[in-house]
């Protein structure tokens, strides 16, 4: 995911839905949990659910949660913890930027992610936990090094002593060559299972992959922007790239920051950052798309958030991880597994799409 501009995509629900989206994931969960379910990423022996969940809004003050953290979104956040794993999705992603202490009042995303595990594990010691987590590649890191003490402060906050997927969570300024060496170094230590990029280039994606190939050691994952409404990677050459090599597209904003939910409109725009970048103007443009997706979901039984899911499930080779802060938009996302929408309601949202002019992202990704 991103950091600040427009990364995370945590839908946004009303109160009255609530119910519906129970009932209608509900029906999911069972096949949810088969084990035909999960796919491997990229060329690793690592395999994790068709879904995973976003954390970077657990702990943040910096751009979720009005700015302010407290026990009441603490438990929401748990709950959603609790509520992917009954559900069958054990994939969660983080990292160290996520719930920043530059950020006043804010708790470490993976100190969170850390803590909710331990406290299931009591619970239940046989449950799965897949986690991952992203090293910021900060100016004043260099080398190989950097990325070895960074993994290790990580697995402290974590309560881990090892994570299934590591990744670069973009490309520096600077010193790349040794960020990859660091990847595969933390391999062969055996503190993570695979490792992987994300906001990388086409260019730069190719290069990481031949750089670890020489090693024998796979690039599992590129971890971008990518949604209905936002296409770069299949336009920039990163969709393709990734499956020539046999990459994992770990799809963040897959639901655009609650924009494709349907319940924001011209008159009810997002506060906060986000009403910068889903102003009326542009959430009028949208709103006959969000028309369709309203409708493709009422003859499957299924919300708009399910609908725009289960488009990016279709591309193949995507697993998307949607943010979620509280129980009830855990259980929604379930629902986005289990079914499929035809190949026409797949293009007919991709033309229909195409109108839209795409937001800014996260500006790095184009480095």
């Amino acid at each position: 995911m991103a950091m600040h501009v427009s990364g995370a995509c945590f839908s946004v629900f009303s109160g009255s839905r609530v119910g519906n989206i129970r009932a209608v994931a509900s029906e999911d969960f069972a096949t949810v949990k088969t084990a035909e379910d999960k796919v491997k990423l990229g060329g690793s022996d690592l395999k994790v659910t068709k879904l995973g969940v976003g954390a970077w809004s657990w702990g943040d003050t910096s751009y979720w949660n009005n700015f302010q953290w407290d026990d009441r979104k603490m438990k929401a956040a748990k709950a959603a913890f609790d509520t992917s794993l009954d559900n069958g999705i054990t994939f969660f992603d983080t990292a160290e930027v996520y719930g920043s202490r530059a950020s006043f009042g804010a708790i470490n995303s993976e100190t969170l992610l850390g803590r909710f595990t331990k406290e299931r594990k009591q619970r239940d010691p046989e449950v799965e936990v897949t986690v991952a987590t992203k090293f910021a590649a900060l100016p004043w890191r260099l080398g190989r090094q950097s990325v070895l003490a960074a993994l290790k402060d990580s697995l402290f906050r974590l309560g881990l002593s090892s994570v299934e997927l590591y990744q670069l969570h973009w490309a520096g300024i600077w010193g790349n060559e040794g960020f990859i060496d660091g990847l595969g170094d933390a391999v062969e230590q055996g503190l993570v299972k695979a490792v992987g990029v994300s906001n990388y280039s086409e260019k730069r994606l190719r290069n990481a992959y031949e750089k670890l190939k020489k090693r024998g050691i796979p690039l599992a994952s590129n971890q971008v922007n990518y949604s209905l409404i936002y296409r770069k990677p299949e336009e920039n050459g990163v969709k393709a790239a990734c499956d020539e090599l046999g990459i994992t597209l770990i799809a963040y904003c897959p639901i655009a920051q609650g924009a494709l939910t349907g319940k924001y409109t011209p008159q009810n725009p997002p506060t906060g950052p986000r009403g910068r970048i889903y102003t009326a103007e542009y959430l009028r443009n949208l709103q006959p798309l969000l028309n369709r997706i309203k409708e493709l979901g009422e003859n499957y039984s299924k919300t708009s958030t399910q609908v725009v899911l289960n488009w990016l499930l279709a591309q193949d080779n995507v697993v998307p991880i949607p943010g979620a802060k509280n129980a009830e938009q855990a259980a929604e996302f379930a629902g986005a597994l289990g079914w499929r929408l035809t190949d026409e309601e797949v293009n007919e949202l991709r033309s229909m799409a195409s109108e839209i002019k795409h937001v800014v992202s996260f500006p790095l990704e184009n480095l």
